[in-house]
């Protein structure tokens, strides 16, 4: 074929043109030389010599469209209404797919005419000038989709939606209709006359269609629900609905175009789900309760597209968990109060995350309800002025778990269940509370050696670094430091003994530990006086000279009452090894020279107040190891050793209680406040140093805002705080205004 162009006889060659038009279009068979020739022919209709055929080929095409799609209009106006959706769908099956043929046979005519002759978007919206959209050149393809709009769907139109949507009526009531392909087609063809259009193509379909089919769906489903309502309880309604809606995804899918999907189950949930939404409302309480997970899931599947539909069902779960945990922590009795108390809470925690997670699909307003109902729940007082008691439960039991005691649990459960107790821990308003509980346990295993496990130790404190922040267990990990300096502090005192030319013999196995006073929490006020016994004297003073020696400017204090020794008791028929308290040991070493010691002798040789000689004296005779002939002991009482004592373990230990667990708890608390007060203090001072002034609302909130990590303040709390600050003149309220502050540089 020669490229160059030709005169061309327009007749001629339409004439064989036209016949292969109507093969394609009408879906006949053309051979591959006759396509190629007709390619041929259009092009030199495009280029022809003198002048191009373009326009007169785009007007012959038109009418040729015109002349055809009229005589299938024809056709389908005489076939009746019974067989029009069938052979409309069949013609137009046909049609489209010859109008895609045509649209690639006339490519040259549409990429070298019609698109440079086209007007664009931009033209159309922004070139100044009124433009007919009749005269716009359309390519051939959208020429064929433009003519059978305008000739076949424009006729029929009514008639054919009127059909389509009773075939969807029919389909809804389960009677027979016409094969879906078929009514499926029909539908789509709306959408694809339109397919060329850059703008708003679905815009056709939305009005001849879509808006009446919108408006028989909701009429359908007004109709269904009041007849619902009326035969079904609320349960039976919601599995009703949900079978309808899982038909009407499937309907949609069968008949209509994609777009019309969400706009069809939008009619659906508003007449079926938010007209009737205080009935279902009224339901979610009893399926809570009952705690059936096929409802509950069935609720929640039809509730949840709606905005706000959970709300009802989402405060019903919270309430209930609530509640449940209520019910399981205020039923605990006897020993193991914090075992019951965490591990309860933990169980009701897993089976409601569970729960979450299989029947509400891990939605986050129902995970953010199992917080707040844990919050509450664990955070619960009966009494507002009375300090919840879970921080001090979760700390003995964490402390249950480090303890050398635990038998009977391998090292990876005591590890999982430390990992659950950051559970709780999360959920703690009072995390100070906590970590000052914790921190008297941890000194306590410390001290005494009792932890199981040194790394299951840190790892704890890491975890609660990672929740709470480097401040809030700076004291613990120096408490770990002194633990591991004191190691080699006793090494280095121990080789000091044995240098030089004799070495130094202390007649007792003496080991130290030495703590920094701001990091352990250890009152060092009011501390009982106390005689060391002779036979520790030496090793005492041997210590601190050492220690002035080496550490200059440093102050030692001795907690003789955390102290603890391992003492030889032999007896006629048994030797016992017994560790106790220091001040127990100072009472039973006055035994190696009498038999009998009176209080007043005691209260001399020890000089222990007489409370708490009484208290150790109390200690020993519970333990057997002396008697007294009074049942009270008194400033008269006298004590003897015990020379028929007898005990089938020869080593066991007798160890005081400093105080009673009432009065610790409440010395432990009275600390917090005033801990607290000293935080909001710094608090306050640090947001005024910020911000210079500052209204009084909004520096409450921000004390609130940056406090909520450790405790929850009280506005009462933060103003007396403010008060305080404003008499050490750190704040002063502007002379402007009586309810602002400013920082006093």
């Amino acid at each position: 074929m020669s490229l160059k162009p030709k005169r061309v006889v327009f007749d001629d060659v339409w004439k064989g043109l036209s016949h292969t038009l109507h093969q394609v279009i009408s879906g006949g068979k053309v051979e591959r030389t006759t396509w190629n020739d007709r390619f041929s022919d259009i092009y030199e209709l495009c280029v022809s010599h003198p002048e191009p055929l373009s326009d007169k080929l785009y007007a012959s095409t038109k009418q040729f469209l015109e002349e055809h799609v009229s005589e299938r209009l024809k056709n389908l106006k005489s076939v009746g209404d019974e067989n029009l959706l069938s052979n409309y769908y069949a013609s137009w099956k046909e049609y489209s797919q010859g109008a895609d043929y045509l649209h690639q046979l006339f490519g040259y005519l549409n990429s070298q005419y019609i698109r440079k002759q086209k007007i664009s978007e931009a033209d159309m919206n922004y070139g100044g000038f009124t433009i007919d959209t009749n005269e716009q050149l359309l390519e051939i393809g959208e020429l064929a989709l433009e003519t059978w709009k305008r000739l076949i769907v424009e006729s029929i139109r009514h008639t054919l939606v009127d059909m389509l949507l009773e075939q969807i009526d029919r389909d809804r009531g389960n009677r027979i209709t016409m094969n879906h392909i078929v009514t499926q087609g029909i539908v789509l063809s709306f959408v694809e006359v339109e397919r060329f259009k850059m703008k708003n193509p679905l815009k056709y379909y939305e009005e001849i269609f879509e808006e009446k089919m919108l408006e028989q769906t909701s009429q359908y489903y007004l109709r269904e629900a009041l007849l619902c309502i009326d035969q079904y309880t609320c349960r039976d309604y919601v599995i009703k609905v949900l079978h309808l809606m899982s038909d009407e995804n499937m309907r949609c899918k069968k008949f209509l175009n994609g777009s019309s999907f969400e706009k069809v189950m939008r009619e659906y949930q508003l007449r079926l789900v938010q007209d009737h939404l205080q009935f279902l409302h009224n339901e979610c309480r009893v399926i809570v309760q009952k705690e059936n997970r096929e409802d509950l899931n069935n609720m929640y599947r039809l509730l949840h597209p709606l905005h706000n539909g959970l709300c009802v069902l989402v405060q019903e779960m919270e309430n209930h968990i609530k509640q449940t945990c209520l019910d399981a922590v205020q039923s605990f009795q006897g020993e193991n109060v914090s075992q019951q108390f965490v591990e309860s809470l933990l169980a009701i925690h897993a089976k409601y995350s569970e729960m979450i997670a299989s029947v509400f699909n891990s939605d986050q307003q129902f995970i953010a309800a199992l917080d707040k109902a844990c919050t509450a729940a664990i955070n619960f007082r009966l009494n507002p002025k009375v300090a919840s008691r879970a921080p001090e439960l979760l700390a003995k039991y964490i402390d249950g778990l480090l303890k050398k005691c635990v038998r009977g649990m391998t090292e990876t459960e005591t590890d999982d269940k430390l990992n659950s107790s950051i559970t709780i821990f999360k959920y703690l308003d009072d995390k100070d509370v906590f970590n000052r509980f914790y921190a008297k346990l941890l000194a306590k295993r410390l001290i005494y050696g009792l932890s199981q496990s040194m790394d299951a130790e840190e790892n704890l404190i890491n975890r609660l670094k990672q929740t709470c922040g480097y401040e809030f267990t700076n004291k613990l990990h120096k408490m770990f430091s002194d633990m591991n300096i004191n190691v080699d502090l006793n090494n280095k005192f121990s080789a000091s003994l044995k240098e030089g030319g004799a070495p130094v013999d202390l007649g007792v196995n003496f080991s130290m530990l030495v703590l920094q006073a701001g990091a352990w929490p250890i009152n060092q006020g009011n501390l009982p006086t106390f005689a060391i016994p002779q036979e520790l004297e030496r090793s005492v003073q041997m210590f601190e000279m050492y220690y002035s020696r080496n550490y200059t400017g440093r102050k030692l204090t001795w907690i003789h009452n955390f102290c603890q020794c391992e003492v030889k008791m032999i007896y006629p028929k048994r030797t016992y090894f017994v560790t106790m308290g220091t001040f127990s040991v100072g009472i039973l070493l006055q035994f190696n020279s009498a038999e009998q010691i009176s209080f007043q002798d005691l209260e001399e040789a020890t000089r222990l107040p007489d409370r708490e000689l009484g208290r150790q004296a109390q200690l020993l005779i519970d333990g057997k190891l002396i008697v007294s002939d009074d049942a009270i002991i008194n400033e008269n009482s006298t004590f003897r050793l015990n020379l028929e004592y007898n005990n089938k373990r020869t080593r066991f230990k007798i160890m005081s209680t400093q105080k009673d667990a009432v009065q610790e708890t409440e010395q432990t608390l009275a600390s917090v406040d005033e801990d607290r007060k000293l935080y909001l203090q710094a608090t306050i001072v640090r947001i005024m140093k910020a911000r210079r002034a500052l209204k009084h609302n909004l520096l409450i909130q921000e004390v609130i805002g940056q406090s909520q990590g450790r405790f929850a303040p009280s506005v009462s709390h933060i103003k007396k705080c403010i008060e305080t600050l404003i008499d050490k003149q750190y704040i002063e309220r502007t002379t402007n205004s009586s309810d602002e502050y400013s920082y006093i540089a």
